[in-house]
């Protein structure tokens, strides 16, 4: 069923494992008339606004070609910089090309270009679909002052059906809101503390009725369950807890009311086997980070996860609920076992319900 989003709206483990979501494509609506004010002036053009995402393409194709983060953070900052790192780093150690998750269109579908006076400034981007068909990408361009350059802050993939909400046209402008925005259901940063404990806690959260059902949490429950037959097996326990970062929020407001808020939820995930066993890493990318860190194993591994969302957050008294429109979840660092001296009984691959990053498509 096909949700229309009238309003306003992105996950990594060191080691970069990304939602299976290629494929899936979410709705661009038409632009709506723009309600700021005469007075104010769009912070870049449309032109400008293509010479920044191609200088930043350009250093993401550079590293890329290099399998080297070197000069990156030139133009990627926040969790994106994290990914992007993590993906360079299992590249380089395997010598295979960057995932093709990785890829970001060249061509636009919309831009969302902002008219505060204040900083940082944001500017929302969305692309077209890649060449193999993957879904459109989300991608938050930050200025954090006048005399620093907008990098890339954060990346998601679009959500199958549900769509973005109505913004006015990128040459008129949009008004960036705030984490503490009141006049919504609840605040930006309440909703991405809430969704947070959703993720934690799926539909025993207190909060779960708040939030429509979404395919990004649908994957997170999918990896767990199969984790868990691995698990289970090894008589052992597993746990993520999920931490948003409040600091990290990016809002932008819709004309129509509601704002489309763009997070980071960082995650860590522990898995535990009985006594005399191994917990070994869960995928190649997994066992490659492991390895570049010359652990050792144990009965226990650490994972540390970066969650980006995207989230509607409509007007108060509206009848609609919060609800997630994109997504992506990459590893960031791992801490546990690696070596593979008893490792007949390590948990099993869950691929399928997650795509990692890195040399596995």
């Amino acid at each position: 069923m096909n949700k229309r989003i009238t309003t306003a709206l992105a996950a990594t483990m060191v080691c970069a494992l990304t939602l299976g979501l290629a494929g899936c494509e979410g709705q661009v609506p038409q632009t709506v008339a723009p309600s700021v004010k005469d007075n104010e002036i769009i912070d870049v053009t449309v032109a400008q606004e293509k010479q920044i995402r191609g200088k930043i393409l350009d250093v993401l194709n550079q590293a890329n070609e290099a399998k080297s983060a070197d000069g990156l953070a030139a133009r990627v900052s926040g969790s994106q910089l994290e990914i992007r790192t993590a993906q360079l780093n299992i590249a380089q150690y395997t010598q295979q090309d960057v995932t093709p998750l990785a890829t970001i269109p060249s061509d636009v579908t919309q831009v969302v270009i902002p008219t505060d006076n204040a900083w940082p400034r944001y500017i929302f981007t969305v692309t077209t679909t890649t060449e193999d068909q993957q879904a459109k990408r989300l991608l938050v361009m930050r200025q954090e002052s006048a005399r620093q350059n907008y990098k890339l802050w954060a990346v998601a993939r679009l959500l199958e059906d549900v769509s973005l909400p109505g913004f006015a046209p990128a040459k008129q402008g949009n008004v960036m809101g705030d984490a503490n925005d009141s006049n919504l259901v609840m605040t930006p940063k309440q909703a991405v503390q809430r969704y947070a404990d959703v993720l934690q806690n799926n539909t025993n959260s207190k909060y779960a009725g708040s939030f429509e059902d979404d395919q990004f949490r649908q994957s997170l429950v999918k990896q767990q369950e199969e984790s868990q037959k691995g698990v289970t097996q090894n008589k052992g326990t597993q746990q993520e807890v999920f931490a948003p970062v409040v600091d990290q929020i990016a809002v932008m407001r819709s004309p129509r009311g509601g704002d489309l808020v763009v997070a980071q939820i960082n995650s860590e995930w522990t898995r535990s086997m009985s006594e005399g066993r191994e917990s070994l890493p869960g995928s190649p990318n997994e066992d490659a980070l492991f390895k570049m860190t010359n652990q050792k194993a144990t009965s226990s591994l650490k994972a540390t996860y970066v969650n980006v969302v995207a989230i509607f957050v409509p007007l108060a008294g509206s009848d609609q609920k919060v609800t997630v429109v994109a997504g992506d979840r990459s590893g960031g660092q791992g801490r546990g076992a690696v070596t593979r001296t008893r490792a007949a009984h390590g948990l099993p691959s869950t691929g399928s319900a997650l795509q990692r990053n890195g040399a596995v498509k």
